[in-house]
């Protein structure tokens, strides 16, 4: 038994001026490999959406980086700052308060400054190496995560191509002559969203919760959206492809989501704090994200029944195709931003391994695989799409509405514009003060006269010439 002892005490001793060079060596070289293909992989993939001309999605791959970069930088920070984090003691009765488990089994060795005092260490050496793990896993799959979701709604938006592609046939020209008239309720659009139930909110709420799960976004929509769009923003029958233009906004966005902005790390604090045993969050958290989702699925679509109640209280005759009216009103405190924030709040998931006190039983693990699937699925699939096109139903449009290379030919010329202004504003300013030294040489008996003859001379009052 003493020599068992000895062995595993001997073992869990061991340093690295202890350990073969070769095994540092190795596993050193393999870190570094790993590194360098993570590198080149990320450059390849800049380079690709640099010749794709997809600035967005470079931005968005910039942010990924910066992230990796402020966890290593945080980690570093753990593991230099690990023996004086674990040198701060503090009294046992409040290192029993707020535990994330009700009987957690307490591994971790305790600093012998703090055993001396009769107190426990604020966070255990043990407990440093498990946080730098938790929060590296926190950031790398909410990444994952949001690229997953994109590449969801990616793939629903291109489904819009043939639609988009429908508006430049004669039938649909046709169909929409702006000089065919009819009733409101003879269109397809009032068909599907001006029923019994539309007016009433204890009706319409529901019914809008309940069309998310089938044909969120049907072609009656997107067509009557798109067709409000380009009559507020252009031209009366316009060719503008709006499809694309969704696309670039869905990328856009992206940039957005998959960076972890100062107010997600809060959030992300916060929640660790409120962690404890005693708040049981382990049975209502994991549909936390669901119900926000559906939330935001039944606001964007009300969004849309209630257009279509605006354009019946302006009118009750329609005139070509239903022209609903863009407006920020539709939208909660007026701004469609919001939607894309509460969104970016419900992919950051804080996620336990599998291993912890709150999935000792299989049915735990069951609900949590089960939700974050259908979180995933819904909101990339269902409720991104939704929100692509719904937003764009404000009163302004986004930047996004031009090519990048029509926005960079836009910045090149507002550049221009704004140097030969400062070089205008320079000359005006100097001219004031040329205008007044050639008076004042004139004030002392000299005056210059020029000529255009090849000779190009230059003859003062007193005859001389130069």
């Amino acid at each position: 038994m003493a020599g068992e002892e000895e062995t595993a005490t001997t073992s869990s001793e061991t340093t690295i001026a202890t350990t073969p060079t070769w095994a540092v060596a190795t596993v050193v070289f393999i870190l570094i490999l790993l590194s360098l293909f993570i590198e080149h992989l990320i450059d390849l993939l800049s380079k690709y959406f640099n010749k794709k001309g997809r600035k967005p999605l470079i931005q968005a791959l910039d942010k990924v980086k910066s992230e990796l970069m402020l966890l290593g930088f945080v980690s570093l920070l753990l593991t230099v700052s690990e023996k004086s984090i674990a040198n701060i003691c503090i009294p046992k009765n409040l290192g029993e308060t707020f535990r994330p488990c009700s009987d957690p089994s307490n591994d971790g060795e305790e600093e012998a400054k703090c055993l001396e005092q009769g107190k426990v260490s604020l966070l255990s050496r043990q407990g440093v190496r498990e946080l730098q793990y938790l929060l590296f896993v926190l950031a790398f799959f909410h990444s994952l995560s949001c690229v997953l979701t994109f590449g969801l709604g990616m793939a629903k938006t291109r489904s819009w191509k043939s639609w988009e592609a429908e508006t430049r046939t004669f039938e649909y020209r046709f169909s929409n002559d702006p000089r065919r008239f009819q009733l409101i309720h003879q269109t397809s659009f009032a068909r599907r969203h001006l029923r019994s139930w539309s007016e009433h909110r204890f009706l319409l709420w529901p019914k809008c919760f309940l069309r998310q799960f089938y044909a969120s976004v049907p072609k009656v929509d997107y067509l009557t959206l798109r067709h409000g769009f380009i009559t507020a923003h252009f031209s009366e029958g316009s060719n503008f492809d709006f499809q694309k233009y969704l696309k670039r906004a869905l990328e856009k966005d992206f940039g957005v989501v998959v960076g972890i902005s100062l107010w997600i790390w809060i959030f992300s604090m916060l929640f660790i704090f409120f962690n404890a045993h005693g708040f049981y969050n382990y049975l209502w958290l994991p549909f936390f994200p669901l119900l926000m989702l559906l939330v935001v699925g039944t606001k964007l679509q009300g969004i849309i029944t209630r257009m279509c109640l605006d354009s019946q209280d302006r009118s009750h005759v329609v005139r070509g195709a239903f022209l609903v009216r863009p407006s920020d009103d539709f939208f909660w405190f007026g701004r469609p931003k919001l939607l894309l924030h509460i969104m970016h709040f419900i992919l950051f998931q804080f996620e336990f391994g599998f291993r912890s006190c709150f999935h000792r039983r299989t049915e735990d693990i069951v609900i949590r695989l089960v939700m974050g699937i259908l979180v995933q699925f819904l909101c990339g699939y269902v409720t991104l799409p939704l929100y692509a096109l719904v937003t764009q139903m404000g009163t302004s449009m986004k930047k996004t509405v031009f090519p990048e290379t029509v926005l960079e030919g836009l910045d090149r010329w507002r550049a221009n514009a704004r140097r030969n202004v400062t070089l205008k504003n320079n000359y005006v300013r100097a001219r004031p003060s040329l205008d007044t030294s050639l008076d004042g040489s004139r004030s002392i008996g000299t005056s210059f006269s020029f000529s255009l003859h090849p000779s190009y001379s230059v003859t003062s009052v007193d005859g001389a010439s130069t």
